[in-house]
């Protein structure tokens, strides 16, 4: 992996992040509000399994 690939994936990365807050401000005001209202294991678990579901599309990636 090259820091061109690095630097490529974070700006994707903050790109998708920017459409929500562009597109959809009210809507992610409620889904944060529902967030805050999740126990902190529910929430860590919805972190783990980003993570995962992340490293999962890496690797498909990279074999295609």
């Amino acid at each position: 992996m090259t820091l061109q690939t690095i630097i490529l994936a974070l700006g994707l990365v903050l790109i998708f992040e920017g459409l929500v807050f562009a597109l959809a401000p009210r809507r992610l005001d409620d889904y944060l509000r529902i967030l805050a209202e999740l126990p902190l294991d529910a929430r860590r678990m919805i972190g783990v399994l980003a993570i995962i579901a992340g490293l999962v599309i890496t690797v498909i990636a990279e074999r295609l």
